[in-house]
Parts: structure tokens; C-alpha cells; sequence
């Protein structure tokens, strides 16, 4: 019987998940509250195994049995028999804990319970299920979740090493790269990263340059594939945002971690970015 997990939030992260770990074999529920919200993934996950197909990475019966391997739910249909549960909801650690106290309620005792969180206090999170403390961990994929190869796993203070090693078989198991990491805020990819595209905003702001020459600059200077600003929009500048909070409450030191107030300005104008077809550039063409 091949392995069991559900993943729970089926936007950007959660679906990447999802097809990740059914592409490896797994058998996958997919659950979220939004009825709408699971039907856009299952046609990601339709339109990603097409695309697999076309390019010839999969065959049109591995694409089947891949998508015949993920079951749709709004609520944990699969609990009783999955090993792992995945959350991969929204960046909010209120939103986050109330997902935890239900799936330690409703998971076996022996499930671990994971979250793909980039930047949130895995002990903090923990510290809300007490009892099951040493089975939350992070997983903390990258965008897109089918290409990119590292999970960071972030073990808290009482994460068992059970947990742990558990942990990065499933990641290698979906053909990942699990690196470990340990519980401060950001971990290492946003604790490094983030600065960066912060910084990028301030030298927009204060005119130093334009979003493209910057962008242009960092690409041809620094060999990155994509400028710090395209990133952000690919990211979710409303997630940047966020994730500058959690630094910034976490970590102290306000003028190197607080959002530059270009970045906040257009989150809270509502371009956020890819996912709304405007951030730092216009995509409503595209």
C-alpha cells in the first residue's frame, strides 16, 4: 500500500505539494475549505500532468494514475489513514494554529504533522498542541513545488528526532532535497533572501533606479535567473510583507527588517503581484 498523506491548503504551495508527492507515487488528500479553491487545484494538477505528458516526462497512463492517486475534500477525509499532514495554508500563525489544534484532533497519534511555513516559529506552533509537540515540524517548500528540489526542515526544541528522520524520507521519497535547518525567524532561504528583496524596494523608492534596471542589474551582475523585484511578485508581495513582519517582530533591529514602505503601499493597494495580475509590474497583458 503506497504511502498516505493529506496536505491542507490548496493554493500555490498546497497544490505544488500535492502533485509533488502523487507524481512520487503517494496517495494524496487534498483538502480545503473552499470548495473553489479545490477545483482551481484540480486543474493545476490536470494541466501539470498534460504538460508533463506533452514534454514527455511522464507517460499518459503515469499521468493518470497520478491524478487518479489525489482525492479532493473539505474536510480531513483522509485522517485516519495518513501518516503525514501537511499544512500549507496562509503565512498567519493564528490561521495556522487553529489548522494544528484540528489535526491533532483529528490525525492518529502517530501522524506527523508538518507545516510548509517560510518564516513562523515551529516551537511556537508546537507549544500550541503540547501534547503532540515532538511530531510538528517544518517542511518548508519552494515555488514551484514540482521544480524545485530543497525542503528545509525546521525542527523545534521538541521535535523528536523520530519526527525528524521521518521527515526527510518523505522529502527524499518526493524527490526532494531536504537540508535541516534550525527555529529562528525566517530560518536561513528568508532570513537571507528577504533583506535582499526588501533592499531592493528601498532603491527603487529612493530613485536610485527602476524596477527593470534594478532587476536587469541584479540578473547580469549577480548571475540570479530572475531579479529581486520579479521575484517578489512571484512570491506574492503581500507574503513578502508578512514575512518582513516576522523577522522584523522576531528578530528586533527595525531599520534593517521593517517592509519598505513601497513594498507595504502596494500590498495594501491590492497588487500583490502574479496571483492578482499586478505588483511591481503589470501582467493584466500577459
Amino acid at each position: 500500500m503506497s504511502k498516505v498523506i493529506s496536505v491542507i491548503g490548496a493554493g500555490t504551495m498546497g497544490s505544488g505539494i500535492t502533485i509533488t508527492a502523487a507524481s512520487a507515487g503517494m496517495k494524496v488528500c487534498q483538502v480545503d475549505v473552499s470548495s473553489e479553491q479545490l477545483e482551481r487545484a484540480r486543474a493545476y494538477h490536470a494541466k501539470t500532468v498534460k504538460r508533463n505528458v506533452e514534454k514527455e516526462r511522464m507517460t499518459q497512463d503515469e499521468a493518470d494514475a497520478t491524478l487518479a492517486r489525489i482525492s479532493y475534500s473539505e474536510t480531513h477525509s483522509c485522517a485516519d489513514e495518513s501518516s503525514f499532514a501537511i499544512e500549507a495554508a496562509t503565512e498567519n500563525i493564528d490561521i495556522k494554529k487553529k489548522i494544528f489544534g484540528e489535526m491533532v484532533a483529528t490525525y492518529p497519534a502517530d501522524c506527523v504533522l508538518a507545516t510548509n511555513t517560510s518564516s513562523i516559529s515551529i516551537t511556537e506552533l508546537g507549544d500550541s498542541i503540547p501534547d503532540a509537540a515532538d511530531r510538528v515540524i517544518g517542511m518548508h517548500f519552494f515555488n514551484p513545488v514540482p521544480v524545485m528540489k530543497l525542503v528545509e526542515v525546521i525542527k523545534s526544541e521538541k521535535t523528536s528526532d523520530e519526527t525528524l528522520q521521518r521527515t526527510i524520507s518523505l522529502s527524499e521519497e518526493m524527490g526532494k532535497t531536504p537540508i535541516p535547518a534550525n527555529d529562528f525567524p525566517g530560518f536561513v532561504s528568508n532570513r537571507v533572501l528577504m533583506p535582499m528583496i526588501n533592499e531592493a524596494f528601498h532603491a527603487w523608492n529612493d530613485g536610485v533606479a527602476g524596477p527593470e534596471e534594478i532587476d536587469g542589474i541584479m540578473k547580469l551582475g549577480c548571475a540570479f535567473p530572475m531579479g529581486p523585484l520579479r521575484l517578489a511578485d512571484l512570491i506574492g508581495l503581500d507574503v513578502c510583507r508578512d514575512i518582513m513582519l516576522v523577522l522584523h517582530n522576531g528578530l528586533g533591529h527595525p531599520d534593517k527588517y521593517a517592509p519598505c514602505a513601497k513594498l507595504v503601499e502596494l500590498v495594501e493597494a491590492g497588487h500583490l503581484g502574479n496571483k492578482t495580475g499586478r505588483g511591481v509590474y503589470d501582467y493584466s497583458q500577459s
